[in-house]
């Protein structure tokens, strides 16, 4: 069953990290030893009698040159990645057991969940639909015109109870002619549990193990 609520919510920013790739500068630093290996030997057995031509050492020596400072440039970027990595994770820090608002999949553990409907233009009626994670709708009412948050219960209409689970929920609408408009994902608040550094992406964990990107998170509360 739905019911309208009322609620205030606080907005915060989100940061990205960055992070580098081990794999890559360990195959730089091995191609530059190749290449130190490769022009000390070339000098060592060269032909006494047809010694190497001045210009071509010389641009050897440059692209030794380029080399190292391609692999001194990546020891800086992958030390600064690091740094901001870590930056960002002590900020967010902060975010561990707020609310953030999401569009992920929440769970209901027989506690009303508070819905944020977002109306498409021009709707003249809507619906909440609620599907569990394999795709399947579980339940389906009627809402009014409105962004007005409402509370979903876990009670179908028929009165019986949604088992506790993650959920998500979409708002479908029609317009004054009676013609559908595109599904809108309706956005809930959940309690986050944990913020996890995935490599280029920060991801947040919800209460009941469900996770978004943290760049999807587009409000922050304290937990009711």
């Amino acid at each position: 069953m739905i019911s309208p609520t009322l609620t205030n919510s606080t907005n915060n920013s989100v940061a990205g990290t960055a992070a580098s790739s081990p794999q890559a500068q360990a195959v730089l630093s091995s191609d530059f030893e190749t290449f130190i290996n490769m022009l000390t030997t070339q000098a060592k057995y060269q032909d006494p009698l047809e010694p190497l031509d001045s210009s071509e050492y010389a641009a050897q020596l440059a692209q030794f040159s380029m080399v190292e400072q391609q692999v001194l440039s990546n020891d800086l970027l992958t030390a600064l990645a690091n740094s901001l990595g870590n930056s960002t994770m002590g900020q967010m820090a902060g975010w561990i057991g707020m609310e953030g608002r999401t569009t992920a999949p929440v769970a209901f553990e027989n506690t009303p969940i508070e819905i944020l409907p977002d109306p498409p233009i021009g709707a003249k009626s809507m619906e909440l639909v609620v599907y569990d994670t394999q795709g399947r709708e579980v339940d389906r009412g009627a809402l009014p015109v409105s962004s007005n948050p409402v509370i979903w219960a876990g009670v179908r209409q028929d009165g019986s109870a949604v088992p506790a689970g993650q959920y998500r929920f979409e708002v479908e609408a029609v317009d004054s002619a009676g013609n559908p408009l595109p599904a809108a994902t309706a956005s809930t608040y959940a309690r986050i549990t944990e913020v996890q550094n995935n490599g280029n992406e920060t991801r947040v964990i919800f209460a009941g193990g469900a996770e978004a990107s943290a760049n999807a998170i587009t409000a922050l509360r304290k937990a009711i």
